[in-house]
Formats: structure tokens, C-alpha cells, sequence
């Protein structure tokens, strides 16, 4: 069987690289096709993947900044046409389902989530805090962004959606069904500990659309000690806002990632995701979340069991929650049982499953 994977850009690393990694672990020596590749932003096993690009990765200080050029992936993606495989999975949240493939090639969309830039372009441009001149810009262009992702999300043979919410998304946006696959975690990777300290924790990249601001407000009016681990481009409007409570600490390497979580207070989880792969690791090292009544965490949170919700992205909601929480109401265990429902090893079996059925039974 011959199967490609492809992505929508390789510069930064999140929930989606977690699962493109899961992808290739799942399917040895496959072809990577991607817009963009930025090696010195990505882990090192990278480096040992047949990665292949665009004409786009040419493109000036592309690799630092991609957001300015995204009129111009449905042309990379519409004009990359493979041929010759079985079958090709797209881990989707932009505009990676627009390759072209042969006749007789079925393609599988694992769908992260229908892209926010095209069906939710306030709300994206906003979060990204664009030039008002780039969003007079762009904004004429969105009916045809919308009508050539409908055509692409029309050449999917299949689609898997990484939860409920974006099930329902891609049921309203694109009219098509899909299963659910939730994301993988690795939670062998993490364990409990002994006991925990004082500190709450984030961690994340440091990007408007998380709204880490309103857990930097929250806990400078606390005055509690709120430790944030990741980078981005809003650390410095973050730590303007930022008391004397809230520390940074920069990117955390992944070995010591395990103890930062399991000796947390708890871990605090304010934006919205689609999924959001943080809070099942935090559950996964035995510790409750606090987190918005929102999207994928919905999914993943038990209200009382494995943590607590807020419900109003404010700092003030975010705040009585905080002053509500008792982390000993929390059983460990149970938190770290509870997380194990979304190991790596069901993500495996569930694409195995799916794949077999893309072509037939003939995958094993």
C-alpha cells in the first residue's frame, strides 16, 4: 500500500503535530507533504522524515510569520497533485484538503477543524489582532475561500473529526457526516506524584486565541501563583498584564514537562479548543483541570470528578472558580484512569480501524 500524509505547515508545534507525529509513527516511511517546514522550530525525529514542500516555503520570513500569507495556501494545496497512492490522509485544520489526487486514490480528512480563517473570520482576525488594513484586505476574498473549501471538502472520501464539537462543524459547514477519533496522548509519559505544591499551571503557546490574559488577570487579582510554560507572540501583552504571582517560564523541555504537571495545584485551561490535548496530559499526571465551559473540554473534563468549569471567559468568572476549587476533593487515580481513554494506543486502533475500512479490510 502506498499512503501519503499531509499537513498544513510545519513552523510550530502543537495539538496537531502531536497527532501528525502519532500518523507517521502509525505509518512508517510515509511522504510528509506540507506547505512550509521550519527544522529549527520543530523536534529533532523530524529531520529523519521524508518531509516535502511547497513553492510557499520560499516565501520571505515565511517560517517566522505564516499568518500573512494565507490567501495564497488554497493555490499551494489546490496546485499539489499526488499520484500514485492508495490513499492519502490529510490532518486538516487550514487548507491541507485541497491537494488533488488519482483517480481511484482515497483520501481520508482527519479533521482538526474546518479552517477558522475562512468560516469564522472575525473571530480568527480578532484573535490574531490583524492590521485593520489586512482585514479590508482579505475580507472580499472569503466567499471564494469559502466555495473553493466546499469544492475540496467535496473530493473527501472520508471524514474522521477529532470530537463532538467539530463533528457538528463539519456536519453544518461542509454537509457531511464523520466519526470521532479523539486525539492521541501519551499518557505513559506521564505519572503521579506524591504529593503537589501551591502553583496553578498553563501550559501553552502563548497566542491571543488561547486567552492566557484571562488567567494572568485572574490570578494577579488572587494574588496566587500562577506559573505559565510555552512561548508565542503574546508574551510581552502577557506579561504587561502580569503581577507578581504569575511566572514564566519560557518553553519547558519534554523531560521535565512530567513533574511540572504532576505537581501542580491544578491546571488551568482557558480558551476554547477544538479538543485540546494539554489538559488530558495534566489528567493523565493525576491532576484536576479548571478550565471553560467550551469546546473540546467538554469532552475531556468531568465536572467534580477530574476538575472544574467556569462559565464566562472573563477573568472574574475564571476567578470565582479559582476560589471555588479544593484540589483535595480530587481523587489521583481516578483522574489518571479517567485520562487513559484518550491514550495513543486508541487513537492507533481507531485509524487502523478506519484505514482497513478506507480500503477495503486490506490493511493490517
Amino acid at each position: 500500500m502506498k499512503v501519503a500524509i499531509v499537513h498544513d505547515w510545519l513552523n510550530q508545534q502543537g495539538g496537531a503535530e502531536a497527532v501528525l507525529t502519532a500518523l507517521v509513527d502509525l505509518l512508517p516511511g510515509a511522504p510528509v507533504y506540507t506547505s512550509i517546514y521550519a527544522p529549527a522550530s520543530m523536534p529533532a525525529a523530524f529531520r529523519g522524515w521524508p518531509i516535502q514542500t511547497t513553492w510557499m516555503d520560499r516565501l520571505p520570513a515565511i517560517h517566522r510569520r505564516h499568518q500573512p500569507y494565507l490567501l495564497l495556501y488554497p493555490l499551494a494545496f489546490g496546485g499539489l497533485h499526488l499520484e500514485g497512492y492508495d490513499l492519502v490522509i490529510s490532518n486538516k485544520s487550514a487548507f491541507c484538503l485541497g491537494i488533488e489526487t488519482s483517480p481511484g486514490t482515497r483520501h481520508l480528512c482527519y479533521c482538526l477543524t474546518p479552517t477558522r480563517f475562512v468560516w469564522d473570520y472575525d473571530a480568527y482576525v480578532g484573535q490574531e489582532e490583524a492590521s485593520r488594513l489586512a482585514r479590508v484586505l482579505v475580507r472580499p476574498f472569503l466567499g471564494a475561500l469559502q466555495r473553493w473549501e466546499l469544492a475540496a471538502a467535496g473530493r473527501v472520501n472520508t471524514f474522521i473529526s477529532i470530537s463532538r464539537e467539530v463533528q457538528a462543524r463539519v456536519r453544518r459547514i461542509y454537509g457531511r457526516e464523520s466519526s470521532i477519533i479523539f486525539p492521541p496522548v501519551d499518557t505513559a509519559r506521564f505519572a503521579l506524584a506524591d504529593d503537589h505544591d501551591d502553583y496553578f499551571l498553563i501550559v501553552s503557546r502563548l497566542v491571543p486565541y488561547k486567552r492566557i490574559d484571562l488567567a494572568v488577570q485572574a490570578f494577579t487579582q488572587l494574588n496566587l501563583p500562577l506559573w505559565i510554560a510555552g512561548s508565542g507572540r503574546d508574551v510581552a501583552r502577557l506579561r504587561a498584564l502580569a503581577g507578581p504571582t504569575v511566572r514564566f517560564l519560557g518553553r519547558i523541555p519534554d523531560d521535565a514537562l512530567g513533574n511540572l504537571l504532576a505537581r501542580c495545584r491544578a491546571f488551568v485551561f482557558p480558551g476554547v479548543e477544538d479538543f485540546g490535548i494539554a489538559p488530558v496530559e495534566a489528567m493523565a499526571s493525576g491532576r484536576p483541570v479548571i478550565a471553560y465551559a467550551g469546546g473540546g473540554a467538554l469532552e475531556s473534563v468531568v465536572e467534580g470528578v477530574t476538575g472544574t468549569f467556569f462559565a464566562e471567559q472573563t477573568p472574574v468568572s475564571l476567578a470565582d472558580a479559582v476560589r471555588r476549587f479544593e484540589a483535595s476533593a480530587f481523587d489521583p487515580d481516578a483522574i489518571r484512569a479517567h485520562a487513559r481513554q484518550f491514550d495513543v494506543s486508541v487513537f492507533r486502533a481507531g485509524m487502523r480501524a478506519a484505514i482497513a475500512n478506507e480500503l477495503g479490510g486490506t490493511w493490517n
